[in-house]
């Protein structure tokens, strides 16, 4: 007896997890095509509003190699919607199908898409922000301070469409993509690069990091390269603390470390830029998540 009401019990319990994972709604529009390749599409679901709703966009993370639009969350998802936002995740090519710049140029010809029908899905095109983690935190941080790649005299509408963006939140994200750059960070002068860039960079001997395309490729990459003083609001979470990196650290975790969040802070604060950094020896001061932060810069004006 006591064994099949055991039974029982874990049967529901089961059948109560899967309800709570199935609980996250399905989007309005699932997988539209914003170009050629078949990981050019998004989801979007559309907050029902009389007013035009803002955008936030989730771009995955997987260094760039992999990854998955559908590792939204709920949680963020609800909150969003809850407070009025419209909410897109995408997918853009991955390191396989070619190096950089293809991420980045893919999520900006993503938004400039979901720009161009904001009037059909009553969304405000002047209002839209970007976050997601590791990949998706540097894809969102490339967005949010590089020059407008509008082009205003072309033939094309989606391409007159403006790629700037009004706020960036990350999780675990890289401020630089530039081995020279991490290095000087952490101090390790012979830091071997991660095994995650070499893809993005079409790089497949260690000898090519010195070669001068590599560097140039390297720099503009980084997204703290871009920065100006026009740029937008930022909010950086870190998971680990300011751990200590050498020449045998693995690279997911250097990659991922606090200090390239500080670093940004720091370039970024010389402009007069907001920067909140959150890490486990930085606590929370003043919005309690990053779906506060954005929310708060997407409904203020």
């Amino acid at each position: 007896m006591i064994f099949k009401h055991a039974s029982i019990l874990f049967f529901t319990l089961v059948v109560l997890s899967h309800a709570v994972m199935a609980e996250k709604p399905a989007p309005t529009h699932a997988n539209v095509s914003y170009g050629s390749h078949e990981r050019n599409v998004f989801d979007i679901w559309i907050t029902p509003s009389d007013n035009p709703t803002p955008l936030v966009i989730y771009i995955h993370g997987g260094g760039f190699r992999k990854g998955d639009k559908n590792t939204i969350t709920e949680d963020s998802l609800k909150q969003f919607q809850k407070a009025g936002l419209s909410v897109a995740a995408i997918h853009y090519r991955l390191s396989g199908t070619g190096p950089y710049p293809i991420m980045m140029e893919d999520a900006a010809r993503c938004l400039q898409t979901i720009r161009s029908r904001a009037k059909e899905w009553n969304l405000d095109a002047d209002k839209v922000a970007c976050y997601g983690g590791s990949a998706g935190a540097g894809i969102s941080l490339w967005l949010g301070f590089h020059d407008d790649l509008a082009d205003p005299k072309s033939d094309d509408p989606i391409s007159r469409q403006s790629t700037r963006i009004t706020a960036v939140a990350t999780r675990n994200g890289q401020s630089t993509y530039d081995i020279r750059d991490f290095r000087k960070i952490f101090n390790v002068p012979d830091l071997p690069n991660g095994e995650a860039h070499f893809p993005m960079f079409g790089v497949t001997d260690a000898t090519e990091w010195n070669d001068p395309h590599v560097e140039e490729l390297m720099e503009d990459a980084s997204p703290i390269n871009h920065l100006t003083k026009d740029d937008v609001p930022v909010y950086m979470n870190y998971t680990r603390g300011n751990l200590f990196v050498n020449r045998e650290t693995e690279s997911g975790v250097w990659v991922h470390h606090v200090k390239l969040g500080l670093h940004l802070q720091k370039a970024m604060r010389k402009l007069g830029i907001e920067c909140s950094v959150v890490s486990p020896e930085h606590p929370e001061t003043r919005y309690g998540s990053f779906e506060s932060f954005l929310i708060e810069k997407l409904t203020n004006s």
